[in-house]
């Protein structure tokens, strides 16, 4: 079994309640997860939030609509990934992404999959070497290499990034990397600032009503074509 975690949350110094601002009328996690359930590779999709009370209106809209969701300690990523895959059932590969990130391609997470399991990388991502828009990471670790770090690593830091033990060890835990045609690392589709949600929503009234499965070319195309959003262009 292939699984997605999407990490959310509600609490953010520079926009918070972002996982239920609006684009184009929906909360932007239901925009997130409405793309990345039209990757081909993946089996079930869980929403990973912490057990924080600030997370109980996102944790409770969420199960209102039939997602998944699983709580944890609100630092302790890697373990709250982790448990998440141990309550999927037989995982494995997990999918991470990220709860800013409302242009998650799906097909990158496709590609992404299928260079882990063709290369039987214990991590594969488009991260390590970025060549795309910051947003669209995907990073695919096998279950044994996420129980590994889980099992091993002490420092409570470290835990904030599930895969930063896995990434840190190329020599033990075998790495594959996707890169794209050209280097777009330069740009910045994240959501974090009210300015990043302008840019997104100004992308999804423009895109999503006549193709709600617009990709990262669509998205490029759009951004180079118009000045006012040069910021975000390559």
């Amino acid at each position: 079994m292939i699984l997605a975690v999407l990490q959310a949350r509600m609490g953010s110094s520079r926009l918070p309640g972002k996982a239920m601002a609006t684009l184009q009328g929906q909360p932007m996690i239901l925009r997130q997860l409405e793309r990345i359930r039209q990757a081909r590779t993946l089996n079930k999709i869980i929403v990973a939030t912490s057990d924080q009370p600030a997370d109980d209106a996102l944790a409770g809209f969420l199960v209102s609509r039939g997602v998944t969701v699983h709580r944890g300690a609100g630092a302790d990523i890697l373990d709250r990934i982790a448990r998440c895959a141990e309550a999927a059932g037989p995982v494995s590969h997990i999918v991470r992404l990220k709860g800013d990130a409302p242009f998650v391609d799906p097909g990158l997470i496709d590609q992404t999959v299928r260079l882990a399991l063709s290369t039987g990388a214990d991590y594969a991502s488009n991260r390590v070497y970025r060549t795309y828009p910051a947003g669209l990471e995907v990073e695919v670790i096998s279950a044994q290499a996420l129980r590994t770090a889980a099992a091993e690593e002490r420092d409570p830091l470290a835990r904030i990034s599930p895969t930063a033990a896995i990434r840190s060890q190329p020599n033990r835990f075998r790495h594959a990397h996707l890169r794209a045609v050209r280097d777009w690392s330069a740009l910045d589709w994240r959501v974090k600032t009210p300015a990043d949600l302008a840019f997104a929503r100004s992308i999804y009234d423009a895109l999503y009503p006549a193709d709600p499965g617009f990709r990262m070319g669509d998205v490029l195309d759009l951004v180079e074509s118009k000045q006012d959003l040069g910021r975000f262009a390559a």
